[in-house]
């Protein structure tokens, strides 16, 4: 339910955005707004707003599959509520680096639920190695895919260039394993176990 919630609620911003600078221009996360005026908000309220519609739907479609199974891993272990703290501190957590390295920045601007994103589905990763997940078209073992996303990340963010904030992403994924290890221990030597086994889908 929440999941779905969060769904609906970014789909409208997003869309409402796309058409209205202002209320995109009060949500993106813009640095000099939280280091002089103390708009502490955008470091959640950026995961509204997003570049395009494909951007929106990518992390959308991303969120509904993985979101659901997280949400009862987290509903179970801390409650109701478990989710959506999560999801709010993946926002946080998976953008902080970015804003302080670019602090005094004026031209620097970041949108979208991508590294929130990045968290649940290492999380879910974590949780499930093996389990299939496609790469645009192509089936492979989450393990796998999470290789391939972090060596990607780590390339891109160093090259640049590309207006996405890579960053963001990596930093998503480490707080969605490091999370959900806190919250439950002994999912991490489940995980090893797991990887020590692997598994054909």
């Amino acid at each position: 339910m929440i999941t779905l919630l969060i769904i609906l609620l970014t789909c409208v911003v997003s869309i409402v955005a796309f058409r209205n600078r202002r209320l995109m221009d009060d949500l993106i996360l813009w640095p000099p707004a939280l280091s002089r005026s103390r708009e502490y908000y955008r470091l959640v309220s950026y995961g509204l707003v997003h570049a395009d519609g494909g951007h929106l739907f990518f992390n959308m479609f991303s969120l509904y599959f993985a979101g659901r199974i997280m949400e009862g891993f987290f509903t179970s272990v801390m409650g109701p509520l478990g989710f959506l703290t999560f999801y709010i501190g993946a926002l946080v957590f998976s953008i902080l680096p970015s804003y302080l390295a670019n602090r005094r920045n004026a031209g620097y601007r970041s949108l979208g639920a991508s590294g929130a994103v990045s968290a649940i589905l290492f999380a879910f990763i974590i949780l499930s190695p093996w389990a299939k997940i496609y790469l645009l078209i192509i089936p492979m073992p989450a393990i796998l895919y999470a290789i391939l996303f972090v060596v990607y990340s780590v390339y891109m963010d160093k090259r640049g260039g590309d207006n996405v904030n890579h960053s963001a992403h990596l930093w998503g994924a480490a707080y969605g394993v490091i999370f959900t290890v806190a919250m439950n221990p002994a999912v991490l030597p489940r995980f090893l176990s797991l990887i020590s086994q692997p598994q054909l889908f």
